[in-house]
């Protein structure tokens, strides 16, 4: 096997054709350098410079092998510069799965800002509920969820990105839907489209609890797993909903949104990982879209 310290040795004498120029530029005594050309030269078992007194030059061997040498040369350079790239988490892939509902809110910020500072990074998206997700990032399947806390497993790590208050969505023309806040208590034998527990059991039981503690079961004439969804059942006339605020981002037309005047608490949008995750380019995910990056490109 030939050394890379010879191939550059050689090329270096055939940019200079001039031996001591060439050993000036390697920062080695031309003695060595003389050497290292005559060993790579047996190693080949072919004469690839011509040498006098007055000058140096190529031979038709050193020509053709030059050509190559340099090409191998390019190519171990740009071979050290992208493991550099990938340890440095500025090259390679990452893989990321989301909530469907944050595609309307935090995701396309964070998406976003991370392609602007590593716009080398491949980022692999899958479309996941949050059960999915959890499944997905204990099997390595995906490396980051954009997903809703709390995550129980301790192999999982989380960072908070968002909070979004419950809004109450009405169909436009009902009695409610021009006041600003609402009591809970208002919507007692109100007909509710509601999230199922199976799919979402964080939505499901907060809505339950916070209408139970007004003083009523919720009247559940539909369920649904999508907020677009049951905005779209909301504008139908089918029932009215409890969301997160995201909700209102859709924008869709005949449907009203309301404040909850006991201002239950918020749910959390966060990022979650695997701690013994080491792909560098999760390292760089994490760096760019912390709640304080996220934010400022929120408000920008």
């Amino acid at each position: 096997m030939i050394e890379t310290r010879l191939l550059r040795s050689f090329a270096t004498v055939a940019d200079e054709l001039h031996f001591g120029a060439a050993a000036r530029r390697l920062n080695i005594a031309q003695p060595a350098l003389s050497r290292q050309i005559q060993q790579l030269e047996a190693r080949l078992g072919v004469t690839l410079l011509d040498r006098t007194a007055r000058r140096v030059s190529l031979t038709a061997a050193g020509r053709a092998f030059l050509a190559r040498a340099r090409r191998v040369l390019a190519d171990l350079d740009e071979a050290a510069a992208e493991a550099r790239r990938v340890a440095e988490g500025q090259e390679g892939a990452i893989r990321v799965g989301f909530i469907h509902s944050s595609t309307y809110g935090i995701a396309p910020q964070i998406i976003r800002h991370f392609r602007e500072h590593y716009p080398l990074v491949v980022l692999d998206l899958h479309e996941m509920p949050i059960d999915q997700q959890l499944a997905a990032l204990l099997d390595g399947t995906i490396d980051v969820g954009i997903l809703r806390p709390p995550l129980a497993d301790p192999r999982l790590a989380t960072r908070v990105l968002a909070e979004e208050r419950f809004v109450i969505a009405l169909p436009r023309g009902h009695p409610l839907a021009e006041r600003e806040r609402v009591t809970l208590r208002a919507l007692a034998g109100e007909r509710f489209i509601l999230f199922t527990q199976e799919r979402s059991p964080l939505f499901y039981e907060r809505i339950q609890s916070m209408c139970q503690a007004a003083g009523f079961t919720p009247d559940v004439q539909q369920h649904a797993t999508q907020i677009h969804t049951m905005v779209g059942l909301v504008a139908a006339g089918i029932g009215i909903a409890i969301l997160p605020e995201v909700a209102r981002n859709l924008h869709l037309p005949g449907v009203a949104f309301c404040a909850i005047e006991e201002n239950p608490a918020a749910v959390e949008v966060a990022l979650g990982w695997r701690t013994s995750d080491t792909n560098p380019a999760l390292a760089a995910f994490l760096a760019v879209t912390d709640a304080e990056s996220v934010g400022r490109d929120k408000e920008a």
